[in-house]
């Protein structure tokens, strides 16, 4: 009976399963280059430049390069849910609030993003 037979699943050797052109691969290295988008949100404390200065200390270790912004308006970072600071934020994420992380910190939760 061949209604019931499973098809085979095609499988492709390529790691971006097939889809290679090179948009995509000028849009992956554009990516690459420019790096995660990282934002502190707070009100310029002692915690928060401590925070920021953690933030780039593990921006370092990995080689990136980006533009750290650092947020002060109240009102901007109520649009995050953040209620208290510092907060990391990484890509519109709200990644870490409340806490100064450290540098071995940052860079696990850059690794899993």
């Amino acid at each position: 009976m061949g209604l019931f037979r499973k098809k085979k699943e095609e499988t492709t050797s390529c790691c971006c399963g097939g889809s290679y052109t090179p948009e995509n691969m000028e849009k992956a290295e554009t990516a690459k280059s420019e790096g995660a988008s990282v934002k502190i949100l707070g009100s310029g404390c002692a915690k928060c430049n401590q925070l920021e200065g953690a933030t780039r200390e593990a921006l370092a270790q990995l080689g990136m390069d980006c533009v750290i912004d650092h947020v002060t308006d109240f009102a901007q970072i109520a649009g995050y849910g953040v209620m208290t600071t510092p907060a990391l934020v990484m890509d519109g994420k709200v990644v870490s609030y409340g806490k100064v992380l450290k540098a071995e910190e940052i860079v696990k939760i850059l690794r899993k993003a």
